[in-house]
Parts: C-alpha cells; structure tokens; sequence
C-alpha cells in the first residue's frame, strides 16, 4: 500500500478524533465554532495526485458528519476546498506555474499564508453553514457566523502550520 496513504490516513484519524472529541464542544458566544480538521487540506502535498486528496477529504468529511450527525455537509464543504485548493494557490501567487514538487506551504510569504488559510475557511465554513441551514433567510446570520468562526478556526490552523509544518529540505 502507498506509504503516503497510510500517512495521511493516520492524519486524518487524527483530525476526526480532535475535531469531535474536542472541537466540537467547544463553541464562543453560541454559534463561533474551530473546525481544525481542515487542517488536511492545507498539509497535503501539492505534488500527490488530486483524486487521492479528493477522496481522502471526502473520507475525513464523511466522518466528522457520521459523529456530528451533520448529514454530509462537512464532507461537501472540505472536498470543495481541497478542489479549490490549487487553483486558489496560482492565484495567490500570481502565476500559472510553480514547482509542484518543491513547494511547501510553508514556503509562502506570511501574508500569502493568511490569505490562502483564510480563503479557503471562509469557503468551507460558508458552504457548511448554509448546508446546515439551508435557507436564505438567515444568510446575515449564516455570513457572520462563517466569518467569525472562520477567524478564529484560521488562526488555530496558522499558528498550528506555522508551528508544526516543516519547510521541504532541498
């Protein structure tokens, strides 16, 4: 079996188990809520192929939403950002091409970092949202409590890329 695989599914375990274990209970003001599994999709390789990262996405959404009983929103939401991801990445860094194979998220400039951190949150945590509600009625409330959580979930995950993630030695 792919080294890579085994790896990132032990990553993914990993995250499921903090996330529902202890993310979940934790929540500011009634509706601020880190979602830190998305820390996944900021740490796989660029240079790995995409539908294992798409699939791998889905898997760890599929089982936060099996024990949060959220009924595939966040499965829906982390595999948008993981497709979302690249394109995302060129246009943060202001070309089509880099080097797939040398590039390190920690290898982005600080304001870069925030940027793509905070993007792609905010999308996951909109999407998610309004999977749960589903309903345009409450979109103020559906936006504020996107961008609030996203802040406080993006800085988790910064802090947490910035402290554990290892530049790529070449």
């Amino acid at each position: 079996m792919n080294n890579s695989i085994v790896k990132y599914s032990v990553l993914i375990l990993a995250l499921a188990f903090l996330q529902v274990i202890i993310f979940n209970n934790v929540l500011f003001n009634g509706y601020i809520n880190p979602l830190i599994y998305l820390l996944f999709v900021f740490v796989y390789p660029i240079r790995e192929n995409k539908t294992n990262l798409l699939l791998l996405s889905f898997g760890l959404g599929i089982v936060i939403d099996f024990f949060s009983n959220s009924g595939g929103s966040n499965a829906a939401s982390i595999v948008l950002i993981a497709y979302l991801r690249l394109p995302l990445l060129r246009i943060i860094q202001s070309n089509k091409e880099f080097d797939y194979l040398l590039f390190n998220v920690r290898k982005l400039n600080l304001l870069q970092l925030i940027i793509y951190v905070f993007t792609l949150t905010f999308i996951h945590h909109m999407l998610l949202f309004y999977l749960e509600y589903y309903t345009l009625k409450g979109f103020g409330y559906i936006l504020l409590k996107s961008f609030y959580s996203s802040l406080l979930s993006s800085l988790i995950l910064f802090l947490t890329l910035v402290l554990f993630v290892k530049t790529k030695q070449s």
